[in-house]
């Protein structure tokens, strides 16, 4: 049985935490909210304030230029039929961005975030039907009747992101106008779709962890109840044939049942996160330890170096053992947030740091990736290979495509720009939990902490680290209880020389959480030393795409060669890197990393293929130093070719 600890959700509570995105029932690890840490500059805190200050209205202008936020006055006018802009989950944008708005204003006060978000709240609560219903592709004029479509129309996937929506506001500013708004759409769905109500389930999951998350926020049971009725139904064959076959929704097995990850990424998921979330709840520890094993065997087997998950083009889905070609990955943006939302909630439920090693390198090489420096580009797809280079500007249209090489300011189908808008606005809630007896540091950026304890006590600590350039991170204490406590840091798992200093003393730690649990005095610092030398990586050889070559990285960060870091007249299909040299850190403090690689001249012979009865002779080759650069900021200095695996000798 997990234990359980008081949650103040509203009122005082609310206020004082700021509000989180992760709420358990039960429990012994609370989530910071965005009141109780801050982040001050560094890595992450650029990311974020470049979210509050350029992303945000990005989204909402490109929403409003396509007429998307539109089709609610629409529908309020009574003015809405068939030619409704945008694909039938357009709505579910506009939610994502008031959640990400809702989370903003949490973590800033921003008087000017509260009123783009009450201004837009306003717009979609006149679609609401008298009955609940909210919706601007079904059941208007024209348009297909309710719930008519529940393969591919999105309904209540839509619904699951407003209520993600109304989570973030009452979390943050307490139950409003908005929040019975969503509150009305949630009933409307246990009537239409509870006991006695149809037996049928979304193509795409969403709705599960909109009802479970409001239903944590609202303390109303129902909602709670609904979401497993949705997920016990999934895997039965409800939804109707599609090209993908019943496994594109998860609906081929049923999720106790199920031994990994399959179909759709993100579907995937958004319903493995719901169901953590029901485990959790319930008190079902059978089904997490399913939901354990999944996750293991699906990092084991389908998981890219990046964290990258999906390596299907056409179906935007998981392939089978050990298919994860570099230049072929998909990579979703979603998938990787999504990733992280079920990775966040089993380290919640188990206190495994495996699940944080995960969540800090899809951090770093998905979630970091897709955004453009300016917050207002973006990566859909995540490959670690990109053969030609891009074509063409993309500066000021719709990308029809959700690859190619370049980031894209909006996308035919964009949902990575709203769901990167919503993480980032609360990414320092992931960064550290608490317990009765302390905190536990699990992501490094410099900010400052202050929560109350809820075994009594305040504990403040200010960090200090320039990571993930630098290794070395520093925690002084500025307030601490008049008892003993715990403070725990992880060491990542690649950190394979880690020192910790503390108390005029320091000692070598493996990876996992190292304690310091004592008597705290104010001004005190525990230092962390992290190992930041590049590294060689192999990747297991049952991986055909990548067999024969290796990749690198540095601290938390894979590393690419990208094409325009090559001499003139170089190819990158040319270079062989050489392993029988370490890579060094870059000189005069860039990022990245030097190697020893070798250029080969190619040997194409007159309109022959590419094959013979024997061996290849081995070309010439040219010995040369390459830079190679954090894939995270690939693409930024123009069109390129890029790889993340090189074929090694």
């Amino acid at each position: 049985m997990l234990p359980t600890f008081i949650d103040v959700r509203r009122g005082p509570g609310a206020e004082r935490t700021g509000g989180r995105p992760v709420s358990p029932a039960r429990g012994p690890r609370r989530p910071l909210g965005l009141a109780e840490i801050s982040l001050t500059d560094g890595f992450w805190a650029t990311l974020q304030q470049t979210n509050a200050a350029a992303t945000l209205a990005h989204c909402e202008e490109w929403m409003e230029r396509l007429g998307w936020i539109a089709s609610f006055d629409r529908v309020a006018d009574g003015t809405m039929g068939s030619d409704r802009p945008g694909w039938s989950f357009a709505d579910s944008e506009v939610y994502k961005l008031l959640e990400a708005l809702a989370w903003e204003h949490g973590r800033t006060g921003s008087t000017r975030v509260d009123e783009v978000f009450t201004r837009l709240a306003e717009r979609v609560a006149r679609a609401q039907d008298p009955d609940g219903y909210l919706n601007t592709c079904f059941g208007h004029g024209t348009q297909q009747p309710r719930y008519s479509d529940l393969e591919m129309g999105h309904e209540l996937y839509n619904t699951g992101h407003l209520l993600q929506a109304a989570v973030a506001r009452v979390r943050t500013s307490g139950v409003d106008a908005f929040v019975e708004v969503a509150r009305r759409a949630a009933d409307h769905v246990c009537r239409e779709f509870g006991p006695g109500g149809r037996e049928a389930i979304c193509g795409h999951p969403e709705i599960e962890v909109g009802l479970t998350e409001l239903g944590r926020a609202l303390d109303e049971p129902r909602y709670l109840a609904q979401a497993e009725l949705f997920v016990d139904r999934r895997g039965r064959g409800l939804l109707g044939p599609v090209q993908f076959g019943p496994a594109y929704f998860q609906d081929d097995v049923p999720v106790r049942e199920a031994t990994v990850w399959r179909g759709h990424a993100v579907r995937a998921l958004y319903l493995a996160a719901a169901a953590v979330d029901l485990a959790v709840d319930r008190d079902d520890a059978d089904l997490l330890a399913v939901l354990e094993r999944q996750w293991t065997a699906t990092v084991a087997r389908r998981t890219y170096l990046t964290g990258g998950m999906g390596s299907h083009h056409q179906d935007e889905g998981f392939g089978d053992d050990w298919v994860l070609p570099p230049d072929r990955a998909y990579c979703e943006t979603c998938a990787g947030i999504a990733s992280n939302m079920v990775s966040w909630r089993l380290f919640l439920a188990t206190g495994d740091v495996r699940y944080a090693d995960l969540m800090e390198r899809t951090f770093y090489n998905v979630i970091a990736t897709s955004p453009r420096a300016d917050g207002k580009a973006f990566f859909y797809a995540t490959p670690l290979q990109q053969r030609p280079p891009a074509e063409g500007s993309v500066a000021d249209e719709v990308n029809p495509r959700a690859e190619g090489g370049q980031r894209a300011p909006w996308f035919d189908v964009s949902c990575c720009p709203t769901n990167l808008a919503r993480t980032l606005a609360t990414w320092q809630s992931y960064a550290a939990v608490a317990d009765p007896d302390g905190l536990t540091l699990l992501q490094y950026a410099s900010g400052a902490l202050r929560v109350e304890l809820d075994g009594g006590g305040v504990l403040g600590l200010d960090i200090s680290t320039a990571y993930p350039d630098a290794g070395t991170v520093t925690v002084r204490v500025t307030e601490a209880p008049d008892r003993p406590v715990r403070v725990r840091l992880r060491v990542p798992e690649w950190a394979q020389r880690a020192v910790l200093s503390e108390g005029g003393s320091e000692r070598p730690v493996e990876p996992g959480l190292v304690d310091v649990e004592r008597l705290l005095a104010v001004g005190e610092v525990v230092r962390l030393a992290l190992p930041m030398e590049p590294r060689l990586t192999w990747p297991d050889e049952r991986i055909d795409a990548v067999r024969g070559c290796a990749a690198v990285e540095a601290g938390p960060r894979v590393l690419c060669l990208e094409s325009v870091d090559l001499p003139v007249g170089v190819d990158l299909d040319d270079v062989r890197l050489d392993t029988s040299t370490a890579p060094v850190a870059a000189p005069g403090g860039l990022s990245g990393a030097v190697v020893r690689a070798q250029v080969v001249t190619p040997t194409d012979g007159a309109g022959a293929l590419p094959y013979g009865r024997r061996q290849p002779s081995a070309p010439a080759r040219e010995s040369v130093e390459l830079r190679l650069t954090p894939y995270h900021s690939w693409a930024e200095r123009g069109p390129s070719t890029m790889r993340v695996w090189l074929p090694a000798v």
